[in-house]
């Protein structure tokens, strides 16, 4: 065989192996590469879609148990026993007058309580229908308002009318075991400018609130003698309604009489429900004087409305009865409710029985006054003392125990969710204007109320830290129940988790402090210990929500979440959330901003938490070290100190150039100018902003003295001194401005709709604090100590005089004051803080 020649292929495509031959190694590396590499991909692939579906469900997960944290409570025991409030445990505080947002009317301490009140109107008069019921400022009442009230078993009002005088007193009497007996008593009396005496219709109403069942006595063809009714708070129990009398002793006066007896499906409706009930078929004859056609329930008819599909109202229906009796001035009646449990009551608590223990009552409540407050003594008039009786008594009368639930959201909530349902027990700042509960007021309203009873502010303390979440968060404000709700404009009833409130709490806590510190055998402060460690797991939480969720860009700064953020409409946008409003803060929001007032809230509230921790025997060394921290001047100055002003400031991106200028709506030629938007009123800035102090002078820059974070040799007093006492600038013959008249955006409105609010009124809350700071200053020594004892003594009289001059001229005590003049102006009656008046007089800080 001859040898095999080799073959030589130039330019031709490789022969393919034959069926016998095996493929090269090479070849069956590079194949085996390609495969291992594309199962690596799907191994990667797979991997990546089972950590995406992973991390998908995670996030649902996190974000779902986010959004759930906001309506989540707070793990720990609450403060207070779930039946803290009911008869069993507190009797004498079962009954009381807490429904502040009617003018007189009465209901129990418990979630779904039977409720009693009165509604009245003018008969023949000029107005078609002018029913009176919840406290309404167009009611244009010349005054009303709680004369005496001990907060627990009397109390006597005075409702001036257009032309007659309502005087409602109550007396309660302990006895049976459901909070015992209380009369009414309603006193009608004609003005002396009255030209014939008017007839008057009261409208005396008990209404079941989704539980509990009422039935209606007539006697005599329409007069409603008594209702008997039944409830699980009150067992059975009977309403008797008395005849008119001239006096306590006359004989009874000629009425008409008129009742209803209706279902509602919520208390917020029972105004309404009475209004469409009215009549005036029926005729008012009395023995002598003409007969007169006048207005009465009759049958309650629903309004109907044309083409308006209203939702059906899914809520269970209540009992709703009402007794009318129509009757000429003067006369008193009186309605008395008796306990079915009070099985050994040794007589009615009617006629002169009642005028006794009325009597006593108002002997005790005036020894007990000039105890705790010393005005006599003081050489006030007494005048100035039935002023400052009235101040604490509209306080103590506008206490509320509501019920319900929140509206609330977070950033994780795509819509408002249902906050758990929880009940409130507070003071209210205006029956009004604000009848229900707001967080920075309560504090200063228990500055008051704790040196009158310090159990009231221990209670009240606790039911709002009962209703803090996980977070530390509470609801700034509390509208609790239909009742509330519908007080309130829709776009104020959501709360947002991220804002905050000023935590004034811990004034009342600093307060119960003092006493129990200064005399810890005295009966009155010695629940103090066991309610504050009730308390203190909750308080460490809220105390740590305000330290990480209101922090500040710089360490140990602090900053307000929840400014307004559409800059076009707002001359300055507000900080709702500070407690003060449109105050001037940096002209354009951010996260740059570092606000003086709460820095100082801070360091109060961390100073005051150490002093609890301490008493407690709990580890303390934390907050001892942040209020340090926090008041140390130098780091004071640092972050706040403006040396153009002269002043502490916040600081942030801003510019004084801004104003409010017409938008400008371009019309097309030929078009009709009534098709376009209205023009409105939009800021204008003139000057691009800039990171710098807000240099805007008045009640914040004032907040390291007000909370006496200063130290009394501090340089930095001569400065606030000398601005406080300016004329052109903070001071005024009627207490402080909250802004200089020298600043730019004095008494200017932030929009076409909002007049001023804290841009120059006098508010006696920020008052009080600067005349209790003054107090402090001037009794410690330092190189300022003269200079705040004449300021205090010039500052307190000027308060004083002024605030009880408008009550004598006006009838009110008001929200705020006129700088320029010294008016009462805003809300009325607003017994909430401005009440504080009553502690300045007595030099009780």
């Amino acid at each position: 065989m001859g040898r095999q020649r080799k073959r030589v292929v130039t330019g031709e495509a490789a022969p393919l192996p034959r069926k016998d031959e095996k493929p090269s190694v090479l070849h069956r590396k590079e194949k085996k590469k390609k495969v291992d590499i594309g199962k690596v991909f799907i191994n990667i692939s797979i991997g990546l879609c089972l950590f995406s579906l992973i991390w998908f469900f995670y996030a649902l997960y996190m974000r779902s148990a986010l959004a759930k944290r906001v309506v989540t409570l707070h793990p720990s025991a609450y403060v207070l026993d779930a039946n803290s409030t009911s008869a069993d445990v507190s009797p004498e505080r079962f009954w009381g007058s807490y429904r502040p947002q009617v003018y007189f009317g009465m209901k129990t301490r418990s979630p779904r309580s039977v409720v009693t009140g009165l509604m009245w109107m003018r008969q023949f008069s000029d107005m078609d229908v002018n029913l009176r019921h919840t406290c309404e400022q167009g009611d244009r009442l010349p005054s009303y308002g709680w004369l005496m009230h001990d907060g627990l078993t009397f109390g006597i009002q005075e409702v001036r009318d257009s032309d007659f005088t309502l005087t409602t007193e109550f007396v309660k009497r302990m006895g049976g075991d459901h909070g015992g007996d209380w009369t009414w008593r309603i006193t009608a009396k004609q003005q002396s400018s009255a030209p014939h005496a008017p007839v008057i219709s009261l409208m005396f109403y008990a209404a079941a609130d989704t539980q509990g069942s009422l039935k209606a006595y007539v006697e005599e063809r329409n007069r409603l003698g008594s209702i008997t009714g039944f409830s699980e708070e009150l067992g059975n129990f009977k309403i008797t309604f008395r005849k008119p009398v001239t006096g306590e002793l006359s004989s009874v006066k000629y009425a008409s009489y008129n009742y209803l007896q209706t279902v509602t499906p919520g208390l917020e409706r029972l105004t309404d429900i009475v209004k469409n009930s009215l009549n005036r078929r029926f005729v008012y004859s009395p023995p002598s004087g003409e007969k007169r056609h006048y207005i009465a329930v009759e049958t309650y008819k629903p309004p109907h409305h044309q083409h308006q599909q209203k939702p059906a109202d899914t809520r269970k229906e209540s009992d709703f009865v009402v007794h009318q009796v129509t009757v000429q001035t003067p006369f008193q009646i009186e309605v008395l409710f008796e306990s079915g449990s009070f099985r050994n009551r040794p007589n009615q608590l009617v006629g002169t029985t009642m005028t006794e223990e009325l009597e006593k009552r108002k002997a005790a409540f005036d020894v007990k006054f000039e105890k705790t407050f010393g005005l006599e003594s003081k050489g006030f008039s007494q005048a100035h003392i039935k002023f400052s009786k009235a101040a604490l008594s509209n306080m103590l009368g506008g206490m509320g125990y509501f019920y319900g639930q929140s509206v609330v959201q977070s950033l994780y909530n795509e819509y408002p969710l249902l906050y758990p349902e929880g009940a409130l027990f507070t003071a209210v700042p205006s029956r009004s204007f604000f009848p229900r509960g707001f967080l920075w007021d309560e504090g200063f309203h228990q500055l008051l109320l704790s040196k009158w009873d310090p159990q009231v502010t221990r209670e009240a303390t606790a039911h709002w830290l009962d209703l803090i979440n996980m977070e530390g968060w509470i609801p700034r404000e509390q509208i609790l129940g239909d009742e509330a709700r519908s007080k309130v404009p829709a776009e104020f009833v959501v709360q947002r988790n991220e804002n905050a409130n000023p935590p004034t709490l811990f004034l009342a806590l600093q307060e119960l402090i003092e006493q129990y510190s200064s005399n810890p055998g005295m009966a009155v402060s010695q629940p103090t210990l066991p309610f504050l460690r009730r308390l203190f797991p909750r308080l460490k939480t809220w105390f740590e929500w305000y330290n990480t969720t209101q922090s500040g860009p710089l360490p140990n700064s602090y900053r307000w979440r929840g400014r307004d953020k559409d800059t076009n409409l707002f001359l300055n946008p507000k900080t709702l959330t500070s407690g003060l409003d449109d105050y001037p803060r940096a002209s354009h929001p951010s996260a740059d901003e570092r606000h003086v007032d709460l820095h100082c809230w801070m360091a109060l509230a961390s100073g005051i938490m150490a002093s609890i921790a301490q008493l407690l025997g709990e580890p303390h060394q934390e907050y001892e070290h942040t209020h340090r921290v926090l008041s140390d001047n130098s780091l004071l100055n640092e972050l706040h100190w403006s040396e153009q002003l002269h002043a502490y400031s916040d600081f942030g991106n801003h510019t004084q150039a801004v104003s409010l200028q017409q938008e400008k709506v371009y019309v097309p030629p030929g078009q009709p100018r009534h098709q376009f938007p209205v023009a409105r009123l939009v800021r204008a800035v003139r000057r691009a902003p800039k990171l710098q102090y807000v240099n805007a002078l008045g009640y914040v820059s004032l907040f390291p003295f007000l909370l006496q974070i200063l130290k009394p040799d501090s340089p930095k007093l001569e400065h606030i001194f000398r601005d406080m006492r300016d004329s052109d600038k903070l001071w005024t013959p009627y207490g402080l401005r909250s802004l200089s008249r020298a600043d730019p955006l004095y008494m200017k409105r932030n929009t076409e709709h909002d007049a001023p609010y804290w841009r120059g009124p006098i508010w006696i809350n920020i008052n009080f604090l600067a005349v209790r700071a003054l107090h402090y200053y001037s009794n410690t020594e330092g190189p300022y100590q003269e200079k705040a004892a004449v300021l205090y003594q010039e500052l307190r009289t000027n308060i004083i005089n002024n605030v009880y001059r408008q009550y004598a001229e006006t009838g009110y005590i008001w929200e705020q004051y006129s700088d320029s003049t010294g008016r009462g102006q805003g809300s009325h009656p607003f017994t909430g803080w401005s009440a504080l008046t009553v502690l300045m007089m007595a030099e009780q800080y």
